[in-house]
């Protein structure tokens, strides 16, 4: 009951004052959710549309929401299964995640993974060297996979 609640209100709260550039919403089932990302601006994503998958588990907000890409990104943090190394998204000890966070900040520190990548701590390797070592084959690449997947 208490995830249902918290849910019901976390989605209004998205609804009503969505953060710049993200939109969020209910597909189906309370637990099963869908949102989009515009890629910001000067970044390699800029208006891309990327859709993510938000399943909400039974313990929520005691256990993270499960986040991935639907849109396929070029990016050295998430996999081609549109998986996302994100502390937050995982719990302690070696994540971040606290329940008094919400899907609308996770949304925004996803937003800001696309913006800022962390090569550090990549998923992808060979994106997360090409980062470091070659930023200009990395931004070209970023941008033809966000013109060709994520172009309106």
């Amino acid at each position: 009951m208490q995830r249902a609640s918290r849910l019901t209100r976390e989605l209004l709260l998205l609804a009503t004052e969505p953060p710049p550039g993200i939109t969020c919403w209910q597909n189906g089932q309370l637990n099963d959710l869908r949102a989009q990302i515009i890629g910001g601006a000067d970044t390699p994503y800029e208006k891309g549309i990327f859709n993510l998958e938000i399943i909400v588990p039974e313990r929520y907000p005691f256990e993270p929401p499960k986040i991935r890409f639907l849109t396929p990104i070029y990016h050295p943090n998430i996999d081609s299964a549109g998986r996302i190394c994100l502390d937050v998204l995982k719990l302690p000890p070696k994540g971040a995640w606290r329940p008094s966070l919400n899907i609308s900040t996770l949304l925004t520190s996803i937003q800001l993974l696309m913006a800022e990548p962390n090569p550090d701590d990549p998923l992808m390797a060979d994106i997360s060297s090409e980062y470091k070592y070659n930023k200009q084959l990395f931004l070209l690449n970023a941008r033809e996979w966000t013109e060709k997947y994520a172009g309106q």
